[in-house]
């Protein structure tokens, strides 16, 4: 009776350890991803209208990383392509995107650039880790 007793208490020590690690492990990878939101963003832009559109983009992305929901509002051109835009855009959540596609701003690069982008894909992203450094 005394080693069934043993056993059985061992067996749910073990059973803790490993729900512990369990759920620091989620934490973990919480923190890695830090419950946000990615939208990706590749655009091409009418040949001739990149200049105005950078300026616009800019406006915008300055204007984005002001809102409390949004982390991030990066913008880069394709190397190998100058009127290929891509935006990485990293919000607290969903809403937060949405938030920000509601605003004046927003609506006022949109309605500006809408004949300028002759091709659009959006992707929601999720991220499994974030890896930086200090500047």
């Amino acid at each position: 009776m005394r080693n069934s007793i043993i056993v059985s208490v061992a067996a749910l020590a073990l059973l803790a350890g490993v729900s512990m690690f369990s759920l620091m492990r989620s934490r973990d990878a919480a923190a890695q991803s830090g419950g946000v939101y990615i939208n990706a963003v590749d655009l091409d832009i009418a040949p001739g209208e990149m200049a105005k559109y950078v300026e616009l983009i800019k406006e915008n992305g300055a204007a984005a990383v002001k809102e409390p929901g949004c982390r991030e509002f990066n913008i880069s051109v394709l190397a190998s392509n100058p009127n290929h835009v891509f935006l990485y855009e990293v919000y607290a959540n969903e809403a937060a995107l949405n938030a920000h596609r509601a605003t004046d701003h927003f609506k006022k690069y949109q309605a500006a650039t809408a004949n300028m982008v002759t091709s659009r894909n959006v992707r929601a992203m999720t991220p499994i880790a974030f890896n930086s450094k200090a500047h």
